[in-house]
């Protein structure tokens, strides 16, 4: 089955849906899914509305004739104006949340409800978490989010397919690291058939000898016009990187791992799989690896997938851990965002007042090198991921940049997914099928392409300041972690 949209382009038609679907949000990545939908899922063009608190992009929807409301959704409203447009029929109704300050696990309660499918890109709180000096740094984490998830998913289990955090990453580098996995297997020997359980992909992990996982990520969009001084400027959404910025810096916490550093703490609830630091993620620098820009320090930003890989590769026996890989993002933002995070944290974090998303017209050259390395085995590291430019983003699809098209595709990949798999209840990335997914997203992400290197932390660490460096283990966190 294909498609004809935007002038007779024919294009696969992954899935139809005949219910209302409400999309939440309508910034870049809203803006940026629209086309795919358009192109890949056959939905009654009647029943799908828009609701957001900013009109700016609202002629996209005008010219195509489809519903917008102009609304902010809030933990008082969201029932009152959600319900009525769900409930149009037939079957099943979707939420694609692509919003900030909405709680996730609130809609998704709401969701199980009304017997609506749900996708979200990141789990979202209402405003104020991660500012409120009452709670404890524990309590403002993504790890504390997640468990909220999981929390209602032990309430109300089964049910309406729900996805969880099914972005770029979050989401598609949970599908790289299964590939990465069983690429290394077959070029290092390991004769292993591909596992089919949470338990047998832990215990592969376990036999490569993975010693943990970076989501290693180089974003190297310019614009045609110099930063001005007092703006914050990105490639995706200001208020999602400032509030994870701002939040603290986590990682999952590997069984190899020898010492935490001073200043970590563990969480009192929960599944154990992570630490935090008692800083920002924004003010936290690690060293790290991609292919076009080899050896880099990153910014260690708090990301669900750093917990949800932790967790999902955690191999128990008799109850207790034998095996958990250390993971976190290594994220080198557009040479715009530095300068604008270092202008906040001058500022005593104080985000700018005024902020600008990057889209395709003002972006010269760069692209978004987003991918896994997975690290501590017996071919050092390996890389694997997407290489997608802005020249090649314009060319695969209209209204966003490189980095929002490896968001977008996802979004397409999990909604795809869920129709196809329409009563698993509330399902995290790594729990979907990493083939399927990666086959309906691989036309929009440029180059796939693995790296081995024999790169580690301590390369080039020569002396020139002391530094206490575990060389018995280059691949030690304590090595990794920019003091």
């Amino acid at each position: 089955m294909h498609a004809m949209t935007e002038a007779g382009t024919a294009w696969p038609l992954h899935a139809r849906f005949d219910g209302p679907m409400v999309m939440i949000g309508f910034g870049s990545i809203g803006r940026g899914t629209l086309p795919l939908l358009e192109r890949h899922v056959g939905f009654d063009r009647k029943k799908f509305v828009v609701i957001a608190p900013d009109d700016e992009d609202r002629g996209l929807l005008d010219d195509r004739q489809l519903r917008f409301i102009h609304k902010a959704i809030t933990k008082d409203n969201y029932r009152e104006v959600l319900t009525p447009l769900l409930a149009g029929g037939p079957g099943r109704g979707m939420i694609v949340n692509v919003s900030v300050d909405t709680s996730s696990v609130d809609l998704m309660d709401f969701a199980k409800d009304v017997d609506a499918f749900y996708i979200d890109t990141v789990v979202e709180p209402w405003p104020g978490l991660y500012t409120d000096r009452s709670l404890s740094i524990s309590a403002r984490s993504n790890y504390a989010l997640r468990e909220s998830v999981l929390a209602l998913r032990r309430r109300r289990p089964g049910g309406v397919t729900a996805l969880s955090c099914c972005g770029a990453n979050p989401g598609m580098v949970s599908w790289f690291v299964k590939h990465a996995l069983l690429d290394i297997a077959n070029r290092t020997g390991i004769k292993a058939a591909e596992p089919k359980t949470r338990d047998d992909w832990a215990r592969l992990m376990r036999r490569v000898g993975v010693k943990g996982i970076h989501i290693a990520e180089r974003d190297t969009q310019r614009a045609r016009k110099p930063k001005p001084h007092g703006v914050f400027v990105n490639t995706w959404s200001v208020e999602g990187f400032c509030a994870e910025g701002l939040q603290p810096s986590e990682l999952g916490w590997g069984t190899h791992e020898r010492k935490m550093p001073a200043n970590a703490r563990r969480h009192d609830f929960g599944c154990d799989a992570a630490i935090y630091l008692t800083q920002p993620g924004a003010g936290t620098r690690v060293r790290s690896w991609t292919p076009s820009a080899q050896a880099q320090h990153a910014f260690m930003i708090t990301h669900n997938e750093s917990i949800s890989i932790a967790d999902y590769f955690t191999l128990r026996e008799n109850g207790e851990v034998v095996y958990r890989p250390t993971c976190h993002y290594a994220y080198h933002p557009c040479d715009d965002a530095v300068l604008s995070l270092h202008e906040m944290a001058g500022a005593a974090w104080q985000p700018q007042q005024e902020w600008k998303i990057l889209d395709e017209s003002e972006i010269i050259d760069g692209m978004d090198e987003l991918g896994v390395l997975l690290y501590g085995h017996g071919k050092n590291a390996y890389w694997y991921g997407s290489q997608l430019s802005i020249e090649e983003t314009r060319k695969l699809a209209p209204y966003q940049n490189a980095t929002g098209l490896q968001v977008t595709s996802a979004v397409l990949a999990g909604i795809v997914w869920m129709l196809e798999h329409p009563d698993r209840g509330i399902v995290e990335a790594d729990e979907m099928d990493f083939r399927r997914c990666l086959d309906i997203q691989r036309p929009y992400l440029g180059p796939v392409v693995g790296h081995y290197t024999d790169w580690t932390p301590v390369e080039g660490r020569d002396g020139l300041f002391p530094e206490a460096i575990d060389r018995d283990d280059p691949w030690q966190f304590s090595n990794v972690l920019v003091r």
